[in-house]
């Protein structure tokens, strides 16, 4: 067994919780977690923890928020733990380099894709956006650059025709904390030989905007149900819908298959509705929409949507973008 690290962690949802639970549960010591403040959530806006610090709380763990490191003050307080290593996930805060070289061995960071691929905030949705068959997690040591650093170890695991980002997201929660505490131990033993990154290869994934949610029916049947995919479950896919009695609709996508078509209608154009699903023509092929969410009810298969709102699926008609 390598000697124990002492170590401080930072991050912030439920996947960098997930970690820390690792660590927790590992032979290496904790000194103190990171977060940014409590934000408030909710309808009455109460201030809330982020997954990460109540199970630091739990666990009773020093928890420290500053709003960022760029007060000394704060930067003096990190380096007084005289951590080995500071490790980093999902945290949302940029780390100055002073932050970066205070520990012993640096900071490393455990990053949702096979580096040096989507670099960026939004790694996951952006692999399913693309098409990927294969993403995972690296570990990576830390620089004043974005996910540019050297590489200490990766772990692959397959995207499935059925994946979507929450399903990703937890597949890659499952594999990051085993990879972590590998690199940690190589870290430990001084057996660390870390691989700089082709930035050659590198690709960025941008962060993800409410805007892009809106269905283009213009783009091919595979472009889309690879976004319905990727939004599932922020910001959710939709397309936005004159009803019957020409009321606009807001209807969001949850899940969906591709047709082939040929000699198929405009884009936008429904093709069929009925229990298996509202047929929607686009530039290449046809997306069936299985699974839809209507203005102010939860998501439902169309089957069931259709018995009470068939009026509004009306083969013929068109459901292209309509907006005000």
């Amino acid at each position: 067994m390598s000697k124990p690290l002492n170590i401080i962690f930072a991050g912030t949802p439920d996947f960098a919780a997930q970690h820390l639970s690792a660590l927790i549960n590992s032979e290496h010591n904790i000194l103190a977690v990171y977060c940014p403040p409590d934000k408030p959530a909710g309808r009455g806006k109460k201030l809330t923890a982020c997954a990460t610090k109540q199970l630091a709380q739990t666990h009773n763990l020093p928890v420290e928020q500053p709003v960022n490191f760029k007060d000394i003050n704060d930067q003096q307080h990190l380096a007084q733990y005289d951590a080995d290593v500071m490790v980093v996930v999902a945290y949302g805060l940029l780390l100055p380099e002073v932050i970066l070289n205070t520990p012993r061995l640096g900071c490393i960071n455990v990053h949702g894709s096979l580096l040096p691929k989507w670099r960026g905030a939004a790694p996951i949705q952006r692999s399913l956006e693309a098409g990927d068959k294969i993403t995972g997690v690296t570990i990576m040591q830390m620089d004043i650059g974005l996910d540019t650093g050297n590489m200490i170890l990766s772990a692959e695991c397959s995207i499935q025709s059925h994946d979507t980002s929450a399903s990703l997201y937890e597949k890659l929660a499952q594999l990051g904390p085993k990879a972590l505490l590998d690199s940690l131990s190589l870290l430990a033993q001084g057996r660390n030989k870390s691989i700089p990154q082709d930035d050659h290869l590198a690709t960025y994934a941008h962060k993800l905007d409410k805007t892009e949610a809106e269905l283009d029916w213009q783009l091919s049947a595979s472009t889309l149900a690879l976004k319905v995919r990727a939004y599932n479950p922020w910001p959710v896919a939709q397309f936005t819908y004159n009803d019957d009695t020409q009321k606009q609709q807001k209807i969001r996508v949850w899940q969906t298959s591709t047709r082939a078509s040929i000699d198929a209608p405009a884009p936008g154009t429904i093709m069929s509705a009925d229990k298996q699903g509202i047929v929607v023509a686009t530039s290449d092929g046809a997306l069936c929409l299985e699974v839809l969410q209507l203005p102010g009810k939860k998501p439902l298969p169309v089957k069931d949507i259709l018995n009470g709102r068939a009026v509004w699926f009306s083969i013929g008609a068109n459901i292209n973008g309509l907006t005000d």
